[in-house]
Protein backbone atom coordinates (compact mmCIF):
# COMPACT_ATOMS: atom_id res chain seq x y z
CA UNK A 1 0.00 0.00 0.00
CA UNK A 2 3.09 2.45 1.09
CA UNK A 3 3.45 2.61 -3.35
CA UNK A 4 1.09 4.24 -4.13
CA UNK A 5 2.03 7.64 -4.06
CA UNK A 6 -1.25 9.53 -4.56
CA UNK A 7 -2.85 8.70 -1.14
CA UNK A 8 -0.29 8.86 0.77
CA UNK A 9 -0.81 12.33 1.93
CA UNK A 10 -4.31 11.04 3.41
CA UNK A 11 -3.05 8.14 4.53
CA UNK A 12 -0.25 9.57 6.36
CA UNK A 13 -3.06 12.22 7.89
CA UNK A 14 -4.76 9.63 8.91
CA UNK A 15 -1.93 7.53 10.98
CA UNK A 16 -1.15 11.00 12.54
CA UNK A 17 -4.71 11.56 13.74
CA UNK A 18 -4.79 7.37 15.02
CA UNK A 19 -1.11 7.79 16.65
CA UNK A 20 -1.76 11.09 18.50
CA UNK A 21 -5.42 10.00 19.70
CA UNK A 22 -3.95 6.96 21.18
CA UNK A 23 -0.86 8.87 22.90
CA UNK A 24 -3.17 11.64 24.36
CA UNK A 25 -5.47 9.18 25.40
CA UNK A 26 -2.68 7.90 27.01
CA UNK A 27 -1.95 11.62 28.98
CA UNK A 28 -5.58 12.31 29.09
CA UNK A 29 -6.33 8.98 31.51
CA UNK A 30 -3.35 10.00 33.58
CA UNK A 31 -4.65 13.74 33.47
CA UNK A 32 -7.71 12.08 34.77
CA UNK A 33 -6.96 10.12 37.44
CA UNK A 34 -4.23 12.91 38.87
CA UNK A 35 -7.44 14.84 39.10
CA UNK A 36 -9.52 12.22 40.27
CA UNK A 37 -8.10 9.32 41.88
CA UNK A 38 -4.15 9.20 42.77
CA UNK A 39 -4.00 11.59 45.21
CA UNK A 40 -5.61 9.51 47.51
CA UNK A 41 -4.14 6.05 45.95
CA UNK A 42 -0.39 7.18 45.93
CA UNK A 43 -0.42 10.59 48.33
CA UNK A 44 -2.50 9.92 51.11
CA UNK A 45 -2.70 12.72 53.39
CA UNK A 46 -5.29 14.42 56.19
CA UNK A 47 -5.56 17.48 54.06
CA UNK A 48 -6.91 17.01 50.56
CA UNK A 49 -5.09 19.66 49.18
CA UNK A 50 -1.67 18.39 49.66
CA UNK A 51 -2.76 15.12 48.01
CA UNK A 52 -4.09 16.71 44.92
CA UNK A 53 -0.54 18.66 45.17
CA UNK A 54 1.44 15.65 44.71
CA UNK A 55 -0.66 14.09 42.37
CA UNK A 56 -1.00 17.30 40.26
CA UNK A 57 3.27 17.12 40.95
CA UNK A 58 3.70 13.52 38.98
CA UNK A 59 1.34 15.18 36.30
CA UNK A 60 3.85 17.47 35.50
CA UNK A 61 6.66 15.15 35.76
CA UNK A 62 5.58 13.92 32.62
CA UNK A 63 5.96 17.21 31.18
CA UNK A 64 9.48 17.71 32.41
CA UNK A 65 10.33 15.01 30.48
CA UNK A 66 8.74 15.77 26.99
CA UNK A 67 12.19 17.80 26.01
CA UNK A 68 14.18 15.13 26.57
CA UNK A 69 11.84 13.20 23.96
CA UNK A 70 11.92 15.75 21.65
CA UNK A 71 15.53 16.03 21.97
CA UNK A 72 16.58 12.72 21.55
CA UNK A 73 13.67 11.28 18.61
CA UNK A 74 14.04 14.72 16.77
CA UNK A 75 17.10 13.75 17.09
CA UNK A 76 16.89 10.24 15.55
CA UNK A 77 13.95 11.67 13.25
CA UNK A 78 16.44 14.06 11.39
CA UNK A 79 19.06 11.18 11.26
CA UNK A 80 17.25 8.39 10.43
CA UNK A 81 13.96 9.34 9.49
CA UNK A 82 10.10 10.37 11.28
CA UNK A 83 8.71 6.97 10.59
CA UNK A 84 11.08 4.46 12.52
CA UNK A 85 10.82 7.43 15.44
CA UNK A 86 7.00 7.23 15.68
CA UNK A 87 7.00 3.44 15.88
CA UNK A 88 9.32 3.51 19.45
CA UNK A 89 7.56 6.62 20.52
CA UNK A 90 3.93 5.02 20.21
CA UNK A 91 5.26 1.27 21.81
CA UNK A 92 6.86 3.37 24.64
CA UNK A 93 3.89 5.16 25.36
CA UNK A 94 2.11 2.14 25.52
CA UNK A 95 4.00 -0.14 27.75
CA UNK A 96 3.94 2.48 30.08
CA UNK A 97 0.38 3.57 30.28
CA UNK A 98 -0.26 -0.20 30.68
CA UNK A 99 2.23 -0.35 33.24
CA UNK A 100 0.41 2.02 35.52
CA UNK A 101 -2.69 0.23 35.33
CA UNK A 102 -0.60 -2.77 37.20
CA UNK A 103 0.92 -1.06 39.74
CA UNK A 104 0.25 -1.07 43.76
CA UNK A 105 -0.86 1.42 45.67
CA UNK A 106 0.68 3.41 48.57
CA UNK A 107 -1.06 1.44 51.32
CA UNK A 108 0.01 -2.65 49.42
CA UNK A 109 3.47 -0.92 48.63
CA UNK A 110 3.98 2.18 50.96
CA UNK A 111 7.11 4.76 48.51
CA UNK A 112 7.52 2.26 45.85
CA UNK A 113 4.14 3.00 44.83
CA UNK A 114 5.06 6.70 43.84
CA UNK A 115 8.26 6.12 42.86
CA UNK A 116 7.46 3.16 40.26
CA UNK A 117 3.75 5.75 39.06
CA UNK A 118 6.96 8.72 38.55
CA UNK A 119 9.02 6.50 36.59
CA UNK A 120 5.94 5.28 34.45
CA UNK A 121 4.86 9.27 34.05
CA UNK A 122 8.84 9.92 32.63
CA UNK A 123 8.10 7.22 30.23
CA UNK A 124 4.43 9.01 28.83
CA UNK A 125 6.62 12.02 28.65
CA UNK A 126 9.66 11.03 26.71
CA UNK A 127 7.14 9.63 24.61
CA UNK A 128 4.68 12.02 23.99
CA UNK A 129 8.02 14.08 23.81
CA UNK A 130 8.89 12.49 20.56
CA UNK A 131 5.65 11.58 19.10
CA UNK A 132 3.84 15.09 18.42
CA UNK A 133 6.88 16.32 15.73
CA UNK A 134 7.37 13.27 13.70
CA UNK A 135 3.29 13.05 13.71
CA UNK A 136 3.26 16.92 12.69
CA UNK A 137 5.63 16.27 10.23
CA UNK A 138 4.08 12.66 8.61
CA UNK A 139 1.17 14.94 7.48
CA UNK A 140 2.67 18.13 6.60
CA UNK A 141 5.59 17.00 4.65
CA UNK A 142 3.43 14.21 2.82
CA UNK A 143 0.95 17.34 2.18
CA UNK A 144 0.74 19.60 -0.96
CA UNK A 145 2.14 23.05 -0.13
CA UNK A 146 -0.86 24.32 -0.49
CA UNK A 147 -2.82 22.24 2.10
CA UNK A 148 0.10 21.98 4.56
CA UNK A 149 -1.58 23.93 6.84
CA UNK A 150 -5.10 22.25 7.24
CA UNK A 151 -3.30 18.32 6.72
CA UNK A 152 -0.75 18.72 9.48
CA UNK A 153 -3.90 20.06 11.93
CA UNK A 154 -4.91 16.52 11.64
CA UNK A 155 -2.14 15.35 13.91
CA UNK A 156 -3.67 18.17 16.69
CA UNK A 157 -7.15 16.28 16.29
CA UNK A 158 -5.42 13.49 17.93
CA UNK A 159 -5.95 16.12 21.17
CA UNK A 160 -9.85 15.80 21.78
CA UNK A 161 -10.02 12.51 20.35
CA UNK A 162 -8.14 11.31 22.84
CA UNK A 163 -9.79 12.99 25.86
CA UNK A 164 -13.27 11.91 24.31
CA UNK A 165 -11.47 8.22 24.57
CA UNK A 166 -10.34 9.00 27.68
CA UNK A 167 -13.17 10.20 28.92
CA UNK A 168 -15.34 7.89 27.76
CA UNK A 169 -13.31 5.26 29.47
CA UNK A 170 -13.62 6.70 33.12
CA UNK A 171 -17.25 7.80 32.59
CA UNK A 172 -17.55 3.79 32.20
CA UNK A 173 -15.71 3.03 35.46
CA UNK A 174 -17.59 6.10 37.51
CA UNK A 175 -20.36 4.14 37.80
CA UNK A 176 -18.97 1.80 39.86
CA UNK A 177 -19.37 2.37 43.68
CA UNK A 178 -16.34 4.06 45.76
CA UNK A 179 -14.21 1.04 46.92
CA UNK A 180 -14.57 -0.63 43.65
CA UNK A 181 -13.48 2.40 41.77
CA UNK A 182 -10.72 3.36 43.91
CA UNK A 183 -9.66 -0.79 44.39
CA UNK A 184 -9.38 -2.13 40.85
CA UNK A 185 -11.84 0.01 38.45
CA UNK A 186 -9.62 2.76 38.02
CA UNK A 187 -6.81 0.45 36.32
CA UNK A 188 -9.09 -0.77 33.35
CA UNK A 189 -8.62 2.39 31.23
CA UNK A 190 -4.91 1.86 31.39
CA UNK A 191 -4.80 -1.47 30.76
CA UNK A 192 -7.35 -1.30 27.68
CA UNK A 193 -4.40 0.73 26.14
CA UNK A 194 -2.95 -2.15 25.06
CA UNK A 195 -5.39 -3.08 22.34
CA UNK A 196 -4.94 0.68 21.25
CA UNK A 197 -1.35 -0.09 21.00
CA UNK A 198 -1.74 -2.78 18.49
CA UNK A 199 -3.82 -0.95 16.01
CA UNK A 200 -1.68 2.30 16.14
CA UNK A 201 1.03 0.08 15.18
CA UNK A 202 -1.10 -1.05 12.37
CA UNK A 203 -2.05 1.54 11.06
CA UNK A 204 1.20 3.77 10.86
CA UNK A 205 2.87 0.80 9.23
CA UNK A 206 0.89 1.44 5.67
CA UNK A 207 2.52 5.07 5.78
CA UNK A 208 5.74 5.55 3.83
CA UNK A 209 8.97 7.51 5.05
CA UNK A 210 8.27 11.59 4.64
CA UNK A 211 9.20 12.40 0.75
CA UNK A 212 10.46 15.38 1.97
CA UNK A 213 12.96 13.37 4.62
CA UNK A 214 14.32 11.02 1.80
CA UNK A 215 15.21 13.69 -0.47
CA UNK A 216 17.50 15.41 1.50
CA UNK A 217 18.41 12.08 2.77
CA UNK A 218 19.44 10.55 -1.05
CA UNK A 219 21.39 13.94 -1.53
CA UNK A 220 22.81 13.19 1.77
CA UNK A 221 22.37 16.43 3.50
CA UNK A 222 20.43 15.26 6.99
CA UNK A 223 22.34 16.99 9.77
CA UNK A 224 24.52 15.35 12.35
CA UNK A 225 23.94 17.17 15.06
CA UNK A 226 20.48 18.60 14.14
CA UNK A 227 19.87 20.29 17.40
CA UNK A 228 23.00 22.49 17.67
CA UNK A 229 22.01 23.83 14.73
CA UNK A 230 19.05 24.69 15.52
CA UNK A 231 20.30 26.49 19.04
CA UNK A 232 22.96 27.70 16.75
CA UNK A 233 21.46 29.32 14.29
CA UNK A 234 17.14 29.71 14.99
CA UNK A 235 17.50 29.76 19.04
CA UNK A 236 15.37 33.52 18.94
CA UNK A 237 12.47 31.52 16.62
CA UNK A 238 12.84 28.38 18.64
CA UNK A 239 11.71 30.78 21.81
CA UNK A 240 8.84 32.77 19.62
CA UNK A 241 7.59 29.37 18.65
CA UNK A 242 7.89 28.30 22.70
CA UNK A 243 5.87 31.49 23.64
CA UNK A 244 3.44 31.50 20.75
CA UNK A 245 2.38 27.27 21.63
CA UNK A 246 2.00 28.87 25.25
CA UNK A 247 -2.11 29.15 24.97
CA UNK A 248 -2.64 25.80 23.01
CA UNK A 249 -0.48 23.99 25.93
CA UNK A 250 -1.32 25.53 29.01
CA UNK A 251 -4.99 26.09 28.23
CA UNK A 252 -5.91 22.33 27.71
CA UNK A 253 -4.42 21.44 30.83
CA UNK A 254 -6.15 24.26 32.55
CA UNK A 255 -9.81 23.02 31.03
CA UNK A 256 -9.58 19.79 30.93
CA UNK A 257 -7.19 18.95 34.38
CA UNK A 258 -7.28 22.07 36.62
CA UNK A 259 -11.17 23.03 35.98
CA UNK A 260 -11.85 19.03 36.91
CA UNK A 261 -10.42 19.30 40.27
CA UNK A 262 -11.72 23.11 40.78
CA UNK A 263 -15.57 22.21 39.82
CA UNK A 264 -15.49 19.05 42.12
CA UNK A 265 -13.32 20.10 45.25
CA UNK A 266 -13.51 23.93 45.25
CA UNK A 267 -17.06 24.53 44.17
CA UNK A 268 -18.59 20.94 45.00
CA UNK A 269 -20.33 19.78 41.66
CA UNK A 270 -20.93 16.27 40.86
CA UNK A 271 -17.63 14.51 39.23
CA UNK A 272 -20.27 12.55 36.89
CA UNK A 273 -21.43 16.12 35.77
CA UNK A 274 -18.54 17.64 35.00
CA UNK A 275 -16.99 14.75 32.97
CA UNK A 276 -20.14 14.38 31.14
CA UNK A 277 -19.93 18.23 30.48
CA UNK A 278 -16.28 18.11 29.52
CA UNK A 279 -17.24 15.45 26.95
CA UNK A 280 -19.78 17.38 25.28
CA UNK A 281 -17.02 20.22 24.51
CA UNK A 282 -14.50 17.56 23.31
CA UNK A 283 -16.53 17.11 20.96
CA UNK A 284 -17.09 21.02 19.64
CA UNK A 285 -13.17 21.01 20.39
CA UNK A 286 -12.87 18.50 17.85
CA UNK A 287 -15.15 20.03 15.48
CA UNK A 288 -13.87 23.28 15.94
CA UNK A 289 -9.96 22.06 15.39
CA UNK A 290 -10.95 20.79 11.83
CA UNK A 291 -12.82 24.19 10.52
CA UNK A 292 -9.99 25.74 11.65
CA UNK A 293 -7.17 24.31 9.96
CA UNK A 294 -9.66 24.82 6.97
CA UNK A 295 -10.02 28.44 7.69
CA UNK A 296 -6.27 29.37 8.63
CA UNK A 297 -5.41 27.55 5.21
CA UNK A 298 -7.83 30.12 3.13
CA UNK A 299 -6.75 33.11 5.46
CA UNK A 300 -2.93 33.22 6.45
CA UNK A 301 -2.36 30.97 9.48
CA UNK A 302 -0.30 33.81 11.29
CA UNK A 303 -3.38 35.99 10.60
CA UNK A 304 -5.52 33.50 12.24
CA UNK A 305 -3.75 32.51 14.94
CA UNK A 306 -3.10 36.56 16.10
CA UNK A 307 -7.20 36.48 16.35
CA UNK A 308 -7.38 33.20 18.39
CA UNK A 309 -5.33 34.45 21.15
CA UNK A 310 -6.45 37.72 21.33
CA UNK A 311 -10.06 36.30 21.88
CA UNK A 312 -8.58 33.52 24.06
CA UNK A 313 -7.34 36.30 26.29
CA UNK A 314 -11.03 37.21 26.91
CA UNK A 315 -12.78 33.73 26.89
CA UNK A 316 -12.37 32.87 30.68
CA UNK A 317 -14.18 35.84 32.18
CA UNK A 318 -17.30 34.46 30.99
CA UNK A 319 -16.07 30.64 31.56
CA UNK A 320 -15.97 31.48 35.43
CA UNK A 321 -19.10 33.66 35.41
CA UNK A 322 -20.71 30.24 33.38
CA UNK A 323 -19.56 27.56 35.51
CA UNK A 324 -20.20 29.29 38.88
CA UNK A 325 -23.69 28.81 38.48
CA UNK A 326 -23.60 24.98 38.58
CA UNK A 327 -25.76 24.27 35.97
CA UNK A 328 -25.11 21.71 33.12
CA UNK A 329 -25.85 24.21 30.02
CA UNK A 330 -23.89 26.79 31.63
CA UNK A 331 -21.30 25.33 32.25
CA UNK A 332 -20.88 23.66 28.85
CA UNK A 333 -21.25 26.75 26.79
CA UNK A 334 -18.82 28.65 29.62
CA UNK A 335 -16.10 26.20 28.80
CA UNK A 336 -16.96 25.71 25.19
CA UNK A 337 -15.97 29.16 24.51
CA UNK A 338 -12.77 29.31 26.49
CA UNK A 339 -11.67 25.80 24.46
CA UNK A 340 -13.09 27.44 20.63
CA UNK A 341 -10.83 29.86 21.14
CA UNK A 342 -8.01 27.50 22.90
CA UNK A 343 -8.46 24.99 20.34
CA UNK A 344 -8.41 27.15 16.95
CA UNK A 345 -4.75 28.32 17.99
CA UNK A 346 -3.69 25.13 18.37
CA UNK A 347 -4.76 23.22 15.67
CA UNK A 348 -3.07 25.93 13.18
CA UNK A 349 -0.06 25.99 14.63
CA UNK A 350 1.32 22.48 14.21
CA UNK A 351 1.52 23.64 10.35
CA UNK A 352 2.60 27.09 11.08
CA UNK A 353 5.86 25.69 12.97
CA UNK A 354 6.34 23.36 10.13
CA UNK A 355 6.84 26.18 7.93
CA UNK A 356 8.93 27.53 10.57
CA UNK A 357 11.94 25.36 10.20
CA UNK A 358 14.19 24.06 7.58
CA UNK A 359 13.92 20.24 6.50
CA UNK A 360 16.97 18.78 7.63
CA UNK A 361 16.65 20.19 11.52
CA UNK A 362 12.78 20.25 11.18
CA UNK A 363 11.82 17.39 13.77
CA UNK A 364 14.39 18.62 16.21
CA UNK A 365 13.08 22.41 15.60
CA UNK A 366 9.46 21.79 16.18
CA UNK A 367 9.69 19.64 19.09
CA UNK A 368 12.24 21.60 21.19
CA UNK A 369 10.24 24.68 20.83
CA UNK A 370 6.64 22.76 21.49
CA UNK A 371 7.75 20.19 23.93
CA UNK A 372 9.89 22.98 26.44
CA UNK A 373 6.74 24.94 26.39
CA UNK A 374 4.93 22.12 27.51
CA UNK A 375 7.59 21.34 30.56
CA UNK A 376 6.78 24.69 31.44
CA UNK A 377 3.61 26.19 30.16
CA UNK A 378 1.71 22.33 30.17
CA UNK A 379 2.88 21.03 33.59
CA UNK A 380 2.54 24.11 35.92
CA UNK A 381 -0.52 25.16 34.74
CA UNK A 382 -2.31 22.93 37.04
CA UNK A 383 -0.66 23.64 40.00
CA UNK A 384 -0.39 27.05 39.82
CA UNK A 385 -4.24 26.80 39.65
CA UNK A 386 -4.62 24.93 42.51
CA UNK A 387 -2.25 27.35 44.33
CA UNK A 388 -4.28 30.41 43.04
CA UNK A 389 -7.81 28.62 43.87
CA UNK A 390 -6.37 27.61 47.73
CA UNK A 391 -4.96 31.14 47.84
CA UNK A 392 -8.08 33.28 47.00
CA UNK A 393 -10.70 30.86 48.18
CA UNK A 394 -13.95 31.85 46.70
CA UNK A 395 -12.92 34.29 44.39
CA UNK A 396 -12.16 32.97 40.67
CA UNK A 397 -10.60 36.58 38.99
CA UNK A 398 -7.24 35.69 40.00
CA UNK A 399 -7.37 32.28 37.74
CA UNK A 400 -9.26 33.69 34.46
CA UNK A 401 -6.69 36.96 35.13
CA UNK A 402 -3.64 33.87 35.19
CA UNK A 403 -5.28 32.51 31.85
CA UNK A 404 -5.81 35.84 29.97
CA UNK A 405 -1.97 36.19 30.83
CA UNK A 406 -1.42 33.34 29.37
CA UNK A 407 -3.11 33.82 26.25
CA UNK A 408 -1.23 37.22 25.98
CA UNK A 409 1.96 35.30 26.10
CA UNK A 410 1.38 34.06 22.45
CA UNK A 411 -0.44 37.26 21.56
CA UNK A 412 2.88 38.96 21.93
CA UNK A 413 4.97 35.86 20.54
CA UNK A 414 2.50 35.31 17.03
CA UNK A 415 2.81 38.78 16.39
CA UNK A 416 6.62 38.87 16.69
CA UNK A 417 6.90 36.27 14.18
CA UNK A 418 4.89 37.33 12.09
CA UNK A 419 6.58 40.95 11.79
CA UNK A 420 10.18 39.03 11.19
CA UNK A 421 9.18 37.13 8.47
CA UNK A 422 4.68 37.61 7.44
CA UNK A 423 4.96 35.82 4.60
CA UNK A 424 5.60 32.39 6.20
CA UNK A 425 2.44 32.32 8.03
CA UNK A 426 1.11 31.33 4.74
CA UNK A 427 3.95 28.47 4.07
CA UNK A 428 5.47 30.55 1.11
CA UNK A 429 8.60 30.64 2.69
CA UNK A 430 10.78 29.47 6.39
CA UNK A 431 11.39 31.98 9.11
CA UNK A 432 14.90 30.61 9.82
CA UNK A 433 17.53 28.42 8.16
CA UNK A 434 16.97 27.79 4.79
CA UNK A 435 18.23 25.28 2.76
Amino acid sequence: MTNQPGRQPARASLAAFVGTTIEWYDFYIYATAAALIFGKLFFPSHEPFYSTLASFGTFAVGFFARPLGGLVFGHLGDRIGRKKALVATLSIMGVGTVGIGFLPTYESAGALAPALLVALRIAQGIAIGGEWGGAVLMAGEHAPKDKRTFLASFAQLGSPAGLILALLAFRSVAHLDHAALFSWGWRLPFIASAVLLVVGLLIRSGVGESPEFEAIKAQRRTASLPILDVLRDSWRVVLLCLGANVIGVAGAWFVNTFMLNYTTQTLGLDRGLILDCLFIVAFIQLFTQLASGWFAQRVGAGRFLTLAAALAMLSPWPMFMLVSTGKPVAIVIGIAITVMCMCSSYAVMAGFMTNAFAVRVRYSAISISYQCCAALAGGLTPLLGTLLAHDFPGQWWPLALFYSALAGISLVCIAVLERRQPRASRGEVPLAMPE
